[in-house]
């Protein structure tokens, strides 16, 4: 015997409260959503009947899936709570949806479903006028921050702060720059007799006064950005324990000294990053121009690019030795003068014609040559390889042989140019 209050559809006799479709033709006939999508036919009734749908109130709107799983009666009431008590009250919208609902569960899921859930996204504008809108200077005005806010306390001992005279709470100086501004407005007041001069000479000496506190804050902002103070207190010592940064080019330098008006723009450590984002950047140009000279040679993997390197290098070296080899029959007379200093020398054996000439015309002995060279070639491998190593070269080495040494070492392709 059926249930009283329940509705069942007529065709396969499954319950139907929730959601069912009532035909508007015939009377006493209402099916469920699975009949009437099949188009079921059952005695009068015909698929093509107009029909009207009927919610009883617990039909799910966010699907069965949705956390709590609310009906749609109880969403009315949730509307119809928020409407009257306002966002925020939500004891009293839990008591008017129902007592199945706790507050914390009226909030989480009005905010997850109105608010952050896809209809408040298309409700909700991103920009919502009739803001308040925050009128402050972003730096340097009358109402910057950078004026009315402090900068967090120096970390230094107590002691250091006595040295200094600094007062940390406070971050103030005992003798501030030009200690003495403070006069300028020490003493001014504003009567109801004053004339128009009078007036403007007082708001002179007010416009005098900030800009002496802009220069004192931006004489604080540059001890503060580039570490003034450890160095005036001797903890720049500290820096030699870190790694050492790389060495900065001829070319870099000269880059430095025409860049320095931007010196005033930029921190120590923007200017610092600026410049090792320009050294990377060459350093990847040069990396994409070697790629792209391996792949105008056929080369698609990094294996076949230690082969192709090795080969390469040997071609450059038999073509050299056939250049000094055509050169050098025309002077086969002088050819025992050009290295009478250094063949009798340890060593020279080992030595290619070129580097004979070499060291004949740098006076340099065979056997340190091959040491220099030895030096060179292991530290440019390691660079390769991203390993930190510091060169030691002999003393015997002034600047001169060293840079003929690697321009020649440059030539013959045993180094690149860019660790030159």
């Amino acid at each position: 015997m059926a249930e009283l209050g329940k509705k069942y559809c007529v065709y396969c006799l499954a319950e139907v409260s929730s959601l069912r479709f009532r035909c508007t033709e015939c009377a006493d006939i209402e099916l469920c959503p699975e009949c009437f999508s099949a188009g079921a036919e059952i005695g009068p009734h015909r698929r093509w009947h107009g029909y009207q749908l009927v919610d009883g109130g617990r039909f799910t709107l966010w699907g069965a899936e949705a956390e709590g799983g609310w009906s749609s009666r109880e969403e009315q009431l949730l509307l119809d709570a928020i409407e009257q008590f306002g966002f925020g009250n939500w004891e009293d919208m839990a008591a008017h949806v129902g007592a199945s609902r706790t507050p914390q569960e009226v909030m989480e899921h009005y905010v997850s479903m109105y608010i952050h859930g896809n209809l408040g996204k298309a409700c909700i504008p991103d920009i919502i006028p009739n803001r308040v809108t925050d009128h402050t200077c972003p730096s340097g005005g009358p109402l910057s921050p950078s004026l009315t806010m402090p900068l967090p306390p120096l970390d230094i001992s107590v002691a250091e702060q006595q040295q200094l005279g600094y007062m940390p709470l406070r971050d103030d100086y005992e003798i501030e720059y030009d200690q003495d501004a403070e006069i300028l407005i020490s003493g001014l007041s504003v009567n109801y007799d004053d004339d128009d001069v009078e007036i403007e000479l007082k708001r002179a000496h007010v416009d005098m006064y900030v800009r002496k506190l802009k220069e004192r804050q931006r004489r604080k902002n540059i001890a503060r950005d580039y570490n003034l103070v450890p160095v005036f207190l001797g903890k720049d010592r500290r820096d030699k324990e870190k790694p050492l940064k790389r060495k900065i080019t001829k070319e870099e330098k000269e880059l430095r000294l025409k860049l320095r008006s931007l010196y005033q723009f930029m921190s120590c450590k923007e200017f610092d990053d600026f410049f090792e984002n320009l050294h990377k950047e060459k350093v990847l140009r040069t990396k994409i121009r070697e790629l792209q000279r391996y792949r105008r040679n056929g080369i698609t993997k990094m294996e076949e690019s230690a082969e192709y390197e090795a080969a390469r290098h040997k071609r450059e070296k038999r073509k050299e030795n056939k250049n000094i080899s055509t050169s050098k029959r025309g002077k086969e007379d002088g050819k025992d003068g050009e290295f009478a200093t250094i063949e009798n020398l340890p060593g020279f054996e080992l030595l290619s014609d070129r580097e004979k000439v070499l060291c004949s015309s740098i006076n340099l002995s065979p056997a340190r040559y091959v040491t220099v060279k030895t030096i060179i070639i292991k530290d440019h491998l390691q660079k390769r390889q991203g390993i930190p190593s510091k060169s030691r070269l002999p003393s015997y080495l002034d600047k001169v042989l060293k840079k003929r040494i690697l321009n020649f070492l440059t030539e013959s392709g045993w180094i690149s140019r860019d660790a030159s």
